[in-house]
């Protein structure tokens, strides 16, 4: 059977033009002297989990709202609704305009301009999530268990294998003449593996995301989850020191998610950016280039329109090592004297636009894995981390947070080890670029990930 939550998406889906009409029509409702901005979203979603066998947990949903900004004399107000009734619209609209009396003036706050860019042709959906039988989408999260059970002698049990995936469409409209729409979808699939011999235990995560089911590779998330657990079977602490560390793309792109925030426009007027007052000067290694270019399919931030309407664009942001700007929206670009990136970001019908990067992505280097380990010869090869959020400041760039993996010696994988802390600024770190990976992976987030070699970075152990 066909959930009912994506089947009621798909009955209206096949383009936007709904949504875009209504975006358009209450935008069309400006007063004089008013700026009004539409933001319309529709999506569905599904998630199910297995564990030993049965479907353990099982939730779909389909939801739809609107984000309405108002903006007169210096003034915004903002109101949101989790309908697209026409009666709920018209309430929120009202909204909004009451909200402009509570707000602060700033001569800044206007909507974006249309600024002739075009869009790219970007294509990121798949009829396949919606057509796709929720029996079929279960039977996946199975077979991945089954998969990930199978796979070694030494795993034990599998703490979850999940299916997941979201068809989403938004349209956006403006008094100013912005009309947009966009639609994606994602898939994924990940699996928890945990390996023992004695009475040790490890765990290790796989998965694989792709935009529709058909396109998912179960043996890959099974096999990565299963490597990932039994190679850390026996990890002890490793000594203090210094050392090379050699980064995981996953890892890296956790890394490179960091340093995007920032590279926010809007965080360098804060005052929360370590690379504010830097343009023009040498902030990484000279291998270092980084773009954010939304525009590349590959990526699952992939959108032909920002989230005000603006075509996105590549954006060089650090080229050869040089830090060349930031991202910004309309917003914080006039506060910066400067154009919008058309970089704004939104998290939902329910907030406002900010800058932030969509696709960001290091560029390659020309030596894969095994050939970086060769490089470093002695180095810990760090496979996941924990305590980012606490341990990592992009505004000072400290960065200290607890990792496992394995050591490496003579460019082989070693004894692995865990309990450990690898600690420096994130400035030094950009500064200390050994090699960077040809391995690209795409993941989903802000930024693709692959092997990454940083020089002299603290390591605490026993």
């Amino acid at each position: 059977m066909t959930d009912p939550a994506l089947a009621a998406v798909h009955s209206s889906q096949g383009d936007v033009s709904e949504l875009v009409s209504l975006a358009t029509k209450v935008a069309g409702a400006a007063r004089s002297g008013e700026q009004l901005e539409v933001y319309v979203y529709r999506g569905a979603e599904i998630d199910v989990r297995a564990y030993d066998g049965e479907v353990e947990s099982l939730s779909s949903a389909a939801s739809a709202g609107v984000g309405i900004r108002v903006i007169s004399s210096g003034r915004q107000g903002f109101a949101y609704a989790g309908s697209l009734d026409d009666h709920v619209v018209a309430e929120t609209l009202a909204e909004a305009r009451d909200n402009v009396a509570f707000a602060t003036e700033d001569p800044l706050v206007a909507l974006a301009e249309p600024d002739g860019v075009p869009a790219a042709d970007i294509d990121v959906w798949d009829e396949s999530v919606l057509t796709t039988p929720t029996t079929r989408k279960v039977d996946l999260a199975l077979e991945l268990e089954r998969l990930t059970r199978g796979a070694d002698s030494r795993i034990r049990q599998v703490s979850s294998a999940d299916y997941g995936d979201v068809a989403a469409e938004a349209a956006i409209a403006t008094s100013a003449g912005i009309v947009a729409s966009s639609r994606r979808t994602i898939c994924s699939v990940s699996t928890e593996a945990i390996a023992g011999e004695g009475p040790e235990s490890q765990s290790g995560y796989g998965f694989d995301a792709t935009r529709g089911p058909d396109s998912l590779d179960l043996e890959r998330a099974a096999a990565d989850a299963t490597r990932r657990a039994v190679r850390m079977l026996g990890a002890t602490k490793a000594k203090s020191g210094r050392c090379v560390v050699v980064l995981d793309p996953r890892v890296t792109s956790t890394l490179l998610a960091i340093v995007s925030s920032a590279l926010s426009g809007e965080a360098v007027i804060k005052g929360r950016s370590m690379f504010a007052g830097r343009v023009g000067e040498a902030v990484a290694d000279v291998a270092v280039t980084l773009v954010d270019d939304p525009t590349d399919i590959r990526s699952f931030g992939a959108s032909a329109y920002d989230a005000e309407g603006l075509a996105c664009r590549r954006n060089v942001l650090v080229d050869a090592g040089v830090l060349q700007g930031f991202v910004y929206d309309s917003t914080s670009a006039r506060r910066a004297g400067t154009s919008s990136t058309a970089s704004a970001v939104r998290g939902g019908y329910a907030t406002t636009p900010g800058a932030g990067c969509r696709a960001l992505l290091l560029s390659p280097g020309t030596l894969g894995e095994a050939e970086i380990l060769a490089a470093v010869g002695e180095a810990l090869y760090v496979q996941s981390v924990t305590g980012v959020h606490s341990g990592v400041n992009p505004v000072s760039g400290d960065f200290s947070v607890g990792a496992e993996g394995l050591m490496v010696r003579n460019g082989e994988w070693a004894e692995p080890v865990r309990e450990v802390t690898i600690a420096s600024t994130l400035q030094r770190m950009l500064q200390s670029v050994l090699h960077i990976g040809l391995d690209v992976e795409w993941l989903p987030g802000v930024a693709a990930g692959q092997t990454l070699a940083i020089d002299a970075m603290s390591l605490s152990g026993s």
